[in-house]
């Protein structure tokens, strides 16, 4: 009786096995059908809303351009369509994808580098509060049927050569089909890419890969190492005979939109702690970036917005200069971090242990997120363990809350402290009563007005050993339903003025610095004036008396007003 055995090929796959199964290019080709067709949802949703697409010439261009999908992202695919490859390449589109999705579709935000930097920097606190059914929903019908369906379809080998020559011919049967497609919808898709620029960050998951790739290639460009030292020549300029060195608390909010402050003119009561002192609210002031990545390193640099996107190299930044001036600084942080501003000076979380104060009551902090509130609990002890010598010139305290952050706004602020209600106490925004995600917010601005409050009170103690100040400025602002967006981060010269426009205040205590002494009431009659996050740096040494090459008297905001 004969032994029947498998011929071996010379790849070592069996002639069984290489006779079944699918060829990693047809799946290629059908996983990108999938993909345009259902992943991105959110791009055919926005399209078909043009006025542009309601003809039958429009229709044409959305089914033209659906294939110009297609083909894209199984040309990617195509590039790793062998046997061992193609699989996983296809689970990593789908996830991504369906990820992408989700938000796009949810929150109304699109998926650019400065989004991605955003993804890439954020903690688990953050992440836990986008966690959501609807999520999982998304993930289930648009990653998990198609990846069950691809763990269980065998993939065929051909050999090594003959996949490549298939793939090489896949390759330029794609490339010449977006050709063709790119020839007959040029003037419709150049038209609707002009005027409707959001589209291009909806072709899913492309914008995502796009945005890492472009992410990658800005972290070669600059060198590395130790960023450019500012403030070589930077000193405290002289004070009168008994002056008290400066302590100035500068709070960076997050989230914060100018509009939905009370003192700025907002009906509902927001900020009355905050309109019962003499806090001056300038109105006017429009933020650097629309996520907390790009703002804030961009507010803390002397640059200025344009020249800081432009830079060709780090530079050191604010705390560095103040700190280069013998002065102390502390920054305290309760949310994700400083994005590496602090590195160079001290720098604790809110939640870290003070040396000889009580541990955080569990009503501020739940395992590792805190309420605003926690940013002041042991500051006196934080404030005594500075270098004492740095602390005679003058103190820089930076509070960095979790402010408005989203989009689970209901847990900014605690129980006894919701003014507005019912509240949208949900992260998927779109399924809340639109008053109720207004309440939600509008209850985490009046938290931040009574932190800011009793920031006040805390400064109003220090008189005897400082001259105390507060600054508040938020990153950026946020969208709340309008025009169907949520949330923040659309590219800056796209997004709208509810994701620019934030609030900055000011307070001084009854003895405003000897060398920077700021009359009320130039400082009212400054509140309409034009500002940005650019004015920050300059207005921040203007405040604590220091002077250095980068400090510029043209963008000090108070300026203006300061007694020569």
């Amino acid at each position: 009786m004969a032994v029947m055995t498998k011929r071996r090929t010379f790849t070592g796959l069996s002639d069984h096995t290489a006779s079944v199964g699918w060829n990693p290019l047809t799946l290629a080709v059908l996983a990108g059908v999938w993909i345009a067709a259902l992943p991105n949802w959110p791009l055919w949703r926005a399209l078909l809303a043009l006025p542009e697409t309601a003809s039958a010439r429009g229709a044409l261009f959305v089914a033209g351009f659906g294939l110009m999908v297609a083909a894209l992202t199984a040309l990617l695919l195509a590039l790793l369509a062998w046997r061992v490859t193609i699989k996983p390449a296809i689970a990593v589109l789908l996830l991504a994808a369906a990820f992408g999705a989700h938000f796009m579709g949810s929150y109304g935000v699109v998926i650019d580098t400065t989004m991605m930097t955003n993804v890439v920097q954020t903690d688990p606190r953050e992440v836990r509060d986008l966690l959501s059914l609807r999520l999982l929903g998304s993930l289930l019908l648009l990653a998990g049927a198609p990846l069950l369906l691809l763990w269980r379809v065998p993939v065929r080998g051909i050999g090594w050569w003959r996949q490549a020559g298939r793939n090489a011919l896949g390759v330029v049967a794609l490339v010449l089909l977006l050709a063709a497609l790119l020839f007959a919808l040029f003037a419709d898709l150049s038209a609707t890419m002009r005027n409707h620029s959001t589209v291009r960050y909806l072709i899913n998951p492309v914008n995502s890969l796009y945005a890492l790739v472009d992410l990658a290639a800005q972290s070669q460009v600059r060198p590395s190492g130790p960023p450019l030292a500012i403030g070589a020549d930077a000193h405290i300029l002289p004070r009168a005979a008994g002056a008290k060195p400066p302590l100035l608390v500068l709070v960076i909010g997050e989230t914060a939109r100018a509009d939905h402050f009370a003192l700025n003119g907002y009906a509902r009561p927001t900020t009355p702690e905050l309109a019962a002192l003499n806090v001056v609210s300038f109105r006017n002031v429009m933020s650097c970036g629309t996520n907390t990545a790009a703002s804030l390193p961009c507010m803390f640099s002397s640059l200025g917005k344009t020249a800081f996107e432009s830079r060709d190299r780090d530079r050191e930044n604010l705390l560095d200069l103040v700190q280069r001036a013998g002065m102390a600084v502390l920054w305290i942080d309760n949310q994700a971090g400083c994005k590496g501003l602090c590195e160079r000076v001290p720098h604790a979380y809110a939640r870290d242990p003070v040396a000889g104060v009580a541990a955080l009551p569990v009503s501020l902090c739940d395992g590792d997120e805190c309420l605003d509130d926690a940013l002041l609990h042991g500051i006196d002890a934080r404030l005594a363990a500075l270098p004492a010598a740095a602390r005679a010139r003058g103190v820089l305290l930076v509070l960095h809350p979790m402010g408005s952050h989203g989009p689970a706004y209901y847990k900014r602020s605690p129980p006894q402290r919701k003014p507005f209600r019912p509240e949208c106490t949900t992260n998927v925004l779109q399924q809340c009563d639109h008053q109720a995600l207004i309440n939600a917010y509008d209850n985490s601005i009046a938290y931040t007005d009574h932190v800011l409050a009793k920031t006040v009170d805390w400064l109003a103690l220090q008189q005897p050993r400082f001259d105390p100040g507060m600054l508040y400025v938020s990153d950026h602002g946020e969208s709340l339903g309008e025009n169907n967006l949520y949330l923040h981060g659309l590219p800056y010269a796209l997004a709208p003025v509810e994701q620019k426009h934030v609030p900055m205040l000011l307070w001084l205590g009854s003895q405003a610095p000897a060398d920077a002494r700021l009359p009320p009431a130039c400082l009212n009659a400054q509140r309409d004036a034009a500002l940005s996050h650019d004015n920050l740096f300059h207005t921040t040494l203007g405040l604590l008396g220091i002077r250095a090459a980068e400090y510029k008297q043209n963008l000090d905001a108070f300026a203006a007003c300061r007694a020569p």
